[in-house]
């Protein structure tokens, strides 16, 4: 599997013509996120990035995660139902589609190095803004394969 940089132009217009092949109506293979709670969900990790979402960091976490930091940009797929921070949960919650779709198209668009708030996850420890770009790009592509677009 080949991770793209989210920052470029091109890139960014692919996943959200993939966004835009969702509908209220799209189905997950995997998982117990709705459509419209995946798409809430995957505005987390961009948000970290632009500063508009914290999470807790826990240093004996971030000792532990940073070992297993490449894994959010490699080449190798994210497995069906890895752990994910609690604020990330989207499940229990009612979502609206069409803000969602919309917030999260916003985000993407918003994603830009300049717009980039820190360098340093707060679970994962320091990455470069193209491993977060990577690893934004990863997420995403990861649930839009769990929706089938």
């Amino acid at each position: 599997m080949e991770v793209l940089n989210l920052f470029h132009t091109g890139v960014k217009q692919q996943i959200i013509d993939r966004i835009n092949k969702l509908t209220p109506q799209s189905q997950p293979q995997w998982g117990k996120m709705n459509v419209a709670q995946m798409l809430a969900h995957c505005k987390m990790p961009i948000g970290v990035a632009l500063g508009t979402h914290t999470i807790k960091s826990n240093p004996f976490k971030r000792m532990l995660l940073s070992l297993f930091k490449t894994m959010l940009w490699n080449e190798k797929p994210y497995k069906q139902g890895l752990p994910t921070d609690k604020s990330f949960i989207m499940t229990g919650t009612e979502k609206d589609f069409t803000r969602e779709q919309k917030a999260l198209t916003e985000t993407i668009e918003q994603f830009t190095e300049m717009n980039m708030v820190t360098n340093i996850h707060p679970l994962f420890g320091k990455l470069t803004k193209e491993q977060w770009s990577m690893a934004c790009w990863k997420h995403l592509d990861h649930h839009l394969q769990q929706f089938a677009v």
